[in-house]
């Protein structure tokens, strides 16, 4: 009978659940259709006092009408850096039903140039979400005044 309890309590495991609440009509949901508009979206979400403090990295969720549904924070860092679980990335933008994504960071130097870990990672992202049927719309790299985006660079 002990070893029956023994064996039992090894087949207990966590519940997992998946949600994703959205109280905003999707016709209220701001349309993103280019960089500029991801960077005005982009722009009213962050907290500008922190743009040249440390490094951040976001993500725009959106749906089948680039209708933007929320936005990720899925790294925050130092100075020089952050590093970001893509596998977290990946799972938020599931969770979300997003069809596709539009990541984004700064650079607290204010130089918008995407160093060779910046090229690497969004590769790596955009990999990882087309595997997942999740089109990777852009990446940008943003500053106070100004933006960097992939796509409009022929990086993407």
């Amino acid at each position: 009978m002990e070893s029956r309890k023994k064996r039992n309590l090894l087949y207990k495991v966590a519940e997992v659940q998946l949600s994703y609440s959205n109280r905003i009509p999707s016709s209220k949901l701001p349309v993103v259709t280019s960089s500029s508009e991801a960077y005005s979206v982009i722009m009213d979400s962050w907290q500008c006092e922190n743009l040249e403090l440390f490094e951040r990295f976001r993500v725009l969720l959106m749906n089948t009408g680039n209708r933007v549904m929320g936005v990720y924070e899925a790294s925050s860092g130092g100075i020089s850096g952050t590093i970001v679980d893509i596998r977290l990335l990946m799972v938020t933008a599931l969770k979300a039903t997003a069809t596709g994504i539009i990541v984004f960071h700064n650079h607290p130097s204010g130089n918008l140039k995407p160093s060779a870990e910046d090229r690497k990672l969004t590769q790596r992202i955009h990999e990882a979400a087309s595997y997942l049927d999740i089109r990777l719309h852009d990446h940008l790299i943003v500053g106070r005044e100004r933006y960097l985006s992939f796509r409009d660079e022929g990086l993407l």
